[in-house]
């Protein structure tokens, strides 16, 4: 499993990757995570890494006992194309 950063001051899950940090922007609620945007620097596109954070994501929310609000776009296909992970879909 890929190890990410809660970042809470920032609001972000962040993840390194090759000296570079791929994040995902993020909302609480009672109950609810809201990914609000997921960011990959232009040089990690296409990699696999921002899966790779998304999948830590999905992870922590299934540890904190909370549903998915996928705001960005990203997030929601991921999601979409993950379908082990379907449950935690708000």
């Amino acid at each position: 499993m890929t190890s990410i950063r809660d970042n809470t001051e920032a609001g972000r899950f962040e993840l390194d990757v090759q000296g570079q940090t791929v994040f995902a922007d993020y909302r609480r609620t009672p109950g609810l995570l809201i990914i609000d945007y997921v960011e990959a620097p232009p040089s990690l596109r296409g990699t696999g890494a921002a899966g790779h954070l998304m999948e830590a994501v999905a992870a922590e929310a299934r540890r904190d006992g909370v549903r998915i609000v996928p705001i960005c776009s990203y997030a929601a296909a991921w999601l979409r194309r993950h379908r082990e992970h379907a449950d935690l879909l708000a």
